[in-house]
């Protein structure tokens, strides 16, 4: 079940996007190709009305933003300032990995709700009624689009859809980090297709000197999980390179002292 909301929630995206892209991109050219003058072919482009893309393309990346959202949460693709948090120990890190999962989950929780409120209101509930033949009785038919002319309601939907979505995803993330102690993670630098080149043994990746940047090599990830070997190779790496920044600072101070 879950395999299949997460190859569903993929092909939502990519279809969402691919067809936004060919709707524009055709609208486009349709615009630019009506104003030259080429007998025929210019008659029968005017014919042709696209009044309606620019209208459809917003809807489509309105909807691929908020399933989009739930996506990044499932795959560790948002951004997060986790400089402090990783500087806690273990359990209290924990503990505030926890509270912002559930925070997360929480208010999307509640903008889903709201959401859904909005759109029986908007008019779903007129056409659910029409529908299954219920009398509608005084109930609001609900507005439609300018150009398209559909009820709001379906556009709106993408609201407490795409909410609930990422609600779930945020318990599902918080269940998982329970379970195995590890977070989703993205690596941004990776090429699907391309073999990930590795770096050098002496090499640390982390360990920069500026104080800014995270010393976090024992804190595994989903999509970088290492071996015990590694894993220990890399607290002994990291734990020689802040002692080697210790005496830098050390000395820098006993050199600035004289």
């Amino acid at each position: 079940m879950n395999k299949a909301l997460n190859h569903l929630e993929e092909l939502l995206v990519t279809f969402l996007m691919g067809a936004a892209t060919l709707i524009i991109f055709v609208s486009v050219v349709h615009r630019y190709m009506a104003g030259v003058d080429i007998p025929g072919l210019q008659d029968w482009l005017l014919t042709l009305n696209f009044g309606w893309a620019q209208e459809l393309c917003i809807i489509m990346f309105v909807w691929m933003a908020k399933f989009g959202a739930a996506y990044g949460v499932r795959t560790g693709i948002h951004v997060g300032v986790d400089v402090l948090i990783n500087r806690l120990d273990d359990g209290m890190r924990g503990k505030f990995i926890v509270f912002g999962l559930l925070a997360g989950a929480l208010f999307t929780g509640v903008v889903a709700s709201l959401g859904a409120h909005f759109v029986w209101e908007n008019g779903a509930h007129y056409a659910i009624f029409q529908m299954l033949g219920i009398d509608t009785g005084d109930n609001y038919e609900g507005p439609t689009t300018p150009d398209l002319e559909w009820p709001t309601w379906m556009v709106y939907s993408a609201i407490p859809l795409g909410s609930s979505l990422m609600c779930f995803r945020f318990l599902q993330v918080t269940w998982g980090f329970l379970k195995t102690g590890e977070l989703p993670h993205h690596d941004h630098g990776h090429v699907d297709g391309l073999e990930d080149e590795k770096p050098p043994v002496d090499v640390n990746l982390y360990g920069m000197d500026d104080n800014l940047h995270m010393h976090d090599l024992k804190h595994p990830m989903v999509g970088d999980r290492r071996s015990g070997d590694d894993r220990r190779h890399g607290d002994a790496q990291a734990q020689e390179n802040e002692r080697r920044q210790n005496e830098r600072r050390d000395n820098d101070k006993n050199g600035g002292q004289q």
